[in-house]
């Protein structure tokens, strides 16, 4: 797994008890809630677009 060079900010709105929920299942995995935020974005976007979709990305805005 590579790291991106930029980063950008994300900010959304959850329930506060889903949200406590969600950081004590990330503190059990030993994952802070970004990066399984982080792991959930990332599936999503390679499940719709392919693992290449990076690259793909790159050749097609040259």
């Amino acid at each position: 797994m590579t790291k991106e060079n930029r980063t950008a900010r994300l900010t959304l709105l959850i329930d506060p008890d889903k949200k406590a929920v969600f950081e004590e299942l990330c503190k059990q995995d030993d994952v802070t809630p970004s990066q399984k935020v982080r792991q959930f974005i990332r599936e999503y976007v390679e499940e719709k677009l392919g693992e290449n979709w990076r690259e793909e990305r790159t050749k097609n805005s040259k």
